[in-house]
């Protein structure tokens, strides 16, 4: 107890506009693990065809940047927090408006997909700025570190939960025994959650970004090899969140265990991820990085070369483990770079957080896209096989280009941007 209370104090010394987003952040962690799996799952169950599932996935993605766009020009007349709360309620639209239907047809795809889509754009655009203004590079390992534990946490008990009620409804015969009616259950128990958060975020005040000129073709060397970073992550984030419903589906079982194996993985990932954001220092980003890239390769290798519910269960193991560090890494890069490029180029911050989805959509199309050629032109099975691997070799090249990014934005050593402080100061008052 002495321990929780020591962790709850250093909790709460921070700002509070920042514990307030971290407290907005836990709640809706509880939804993130249904838009990120069980929607896949659905699209699998109802479709049979993986390449229905990842193109469900570049739908989303063809959107995000357009509401990124949107969210810009929309923050010059709308309070940032309710443009956030507005793109959490609309996700959990769009997951009503999937699971509304049985039959899976490329119009449902591409409706829901854009939904979906602007409600990500709109939450991770906000989300990025939020976290930039109310917080400092020396207390983001720290609010990261936060975060990833209580999305791992979410990770593992609400697909065990929902993987349980999917298969307990049609066992027992609970809402008709309809397998897609525990779906539209679950659909309601997100937007009550979203309504929750939404109301959390409204208690805070936060400042909107200045009222400049975000769209920029142009960019300081440092910003376009931060674009390279971003894409080569986007090129895996495809398979992140499709490839577990589409593993397990075809491999191991149904939603029970697809909820059971993302459970299991992440008990232990949890407090590791607690632990490396209370302990790691701006130092150990390279190295933190470095160990989630080869941690998800190995689990991409074990795969291909079993492709069996063995290898699938050790991929999970690795993939849970993974995407978290990964986050807690790439997240604090990300911002140092804006705080760093912004400042020597004298610009609105949210230019740089547009501009950055620019980059994970291009590696996202590219990762999609690869996987898609490979389900039409070879097989389903091929894709699932070959893409993952290809992806996650690609992916260590991120290894050098972070330290290298690191490296050079030590010995820039800007000044802050005035902007930046001026939010900051807004914020904290």
């Amino acid at each position: 107890m002495n321990r929780v209370l020591r962790e709850y104090r250093v909790f709460g010394a921070q700002p509070r506009s920042m514990r307030i987003l971290l407290i907005t952040n836990i709640v809706y962690a509880l939804v993130l693990p249904v838009l990120e799996i069980f929607v896949a799952a659905y699209v699998m169950r109802n479709s049979h065809d993986v390449s229905k599932v990842v193109t469900y996935q570049l739908a989303i993605y063809a959107a995000t940047p357009l509401a990124f766009l949107c969210n810009g020009y929309l923050l010059g007349r709308i309070g940032i927090q309710r443009m956030y709360a507005a793109g959490m309620l609309l996700s959990a639209v769009a997951l009503m408006v999937m699971t509304s239907s049985n039959v899976i047809t490329p119009w449902a795809i591409a409706i829901s997909g854009a939904l979906m889509g602007l409600a990500s754009g709109l939450f991770w655009a906000n989300r990025g700025f939020l976290a930039l203004s109310t917080t400092t590079d020396e207390n983001r390992n720290y609010y990261y570190g936060v975060e990833t534990f209580f999305l791992t946490i979410s990770s593992v008990a609400v697909p065990a939960a929902i993987g349980w009620f999917i298969e307990a409804a049609a066992h027992h015969g609970w809402v008709g025994g309809d397998r897609n009616a525990a779906y539209r259950v679950v659909a309601v128990g997100c937007l009550l959650l979203t309504i929750v958060a939404s109301v959390i975020i409204n208690m805070g005040r936060y400042a909107n970004p200045p009222k400049t000129r975000f769209v920029y073709l142009r960019f300081h060397t440092l910003w376009y090899r931060m674009l390279g970073l971003a894409a080569l992550k986007g090129l895996a984030q495809g398979y992140l969140v499709t490839a577990p419903a589409m593993l397990i589906m075809m491999l191991v079982g149904q939603e029970g265990a697809l909820g059971l194996i993302q459970a299991g993985g992440g008990i232990v990932s949890s407090f590791i991820l607690y632990a490396a954001g209370r302990l790691a220092q701006p130092k150990h980003r390279v190295a933190v990085f470095a160990a989630g890239l080869l941690v998800f390769a190995a689990g991409c290798l074990v795969n291909t070369a079993l492709f069996d519910a063995k290898g699938v269960l050790i991929f999970m193991a690795c993939l849970v483990l993974a995407k978290p560090i990964l986050d807690l890494a790439y997240f604090p890069i990300q911002m140092l770079l804006i705080d760093t490029v912004s400042a020597m180029e004298d610009r609105n911050q949210y230019a740089y957080i547009f501009s950055h989805e620019i980059g994970l959509f291009a590696g996202r199309l590219m990762g999609c896209g690869l996987f898609i050629l490979l389900a039409i032109f070879v097989s389903h099975r091929a894709a699932l096989k070959y893409a993952l691997p290809t992806i996650a070799s690609l992916q260590c090249g991120s290894i050098w280009l972070a330290s290298h990014l690191l490296g050079a934005t030590a010995r820039a050593k800007p000044a802050p941007a005035r902007a930046h402080q001026e939010i900051v100061e807004v914020v904290h008052r």
